[in-house]
């Protein structure tokens, strides 16, 4: 609780951003059934990606817990490990945002398996990256 309070103004920013992107698919989801026809992709995409983008701040300055952020065995069993892997998952997440802003505007066959890849491939690399900094940090103390 203590390791919380200390990034909670970037989990309070969260939670805004959070209500603001909801209210915003609640405005869209208004317009569509007054009839406006739009490509809810394109309208879509900013916004996620702004939460993602967002979502990678918060991770980067996420400190140890239980709760928030990429939480690992490994991550959880090293203050070290937990603080290397949030560093590269925040700039991660931050990529990911600003691939799924762009995302609408490249050729639909590659916008949404980008994301799709971009996704998994983060998720993959965080875990192992956990993973091969919690083994070396277990041998070196050997």
């Amino acid at each position: 609780k203590e390791n919380i309070k200390k990034f909670e103004k970037y989990f309070d920013n969260f939670i805004l951003l959070i209500f603001l992107f909801l209210f915003y698919i609640h405005v869209l989801t208004v317009f569509w059934n007054l009839g406006s026809r739009f490509n809810m992709g394109q309208f879509m995409a900013p916004a996620l990606g702004v939460l993602f983008f967002y979502s990678g701040v918060l991770i980067e300055n996420a400190k140890k817990n239980y709760f928030i952020g990429i939480r690992t065995p490994w991550t959880l069993a090293s203050e070290n490990v937990w603080n290397k892997t949030h560093r590269l998952g925040g700039r991660l997440f931050i990529l990911l945002g600003v691939l799924i802003i762009v995302a609408p505007y490249l050729k639909e066959s590659i916008g949404f398996p980008l994301f799709i890849v971009g996704m998994a491939g983060t998720i993959l690399v965080l875990i192992v990256y956990s993973y091969i900094l919690y083994r070396r940090e277990k041998d070196l103390n050997k």
